[in-house]
């Protein structure tokens, strides 16, 4: 697969994603599982690819500049 997640994207998925599951130690009862869904964020920042992004065309990689001519 093709990475799709440019920088700051990356970023700003690996702050939520960690945020989101520092809440399993804070929330008790149901609420607290719901807080695993933060390893979707966080997975898709370290790697850099979403499945989502493929699925609708798009990239917040900045775009491969080629020399004119070539």
């Amino acid at each position: 697969m093709k990475t799709n997640v440019g920088t700051i994207d990356k970023v700003l998925r690996i702050v939520v994603g960690l945020a989101l599951l520092s809440l399993f130690f804070v929330l008790e009862g149901q609420a607290r599982w719901w807080s695993l869904l933060g390893l979707l964020p966080l997975l898709t920042g370290v790697f850099g690819i979403c499945p989502l992004y493929s699925l609708l065309g798009i990239s917040t990689c900045p775009m491969d500049r080629k020399p004119a001519g070539r």
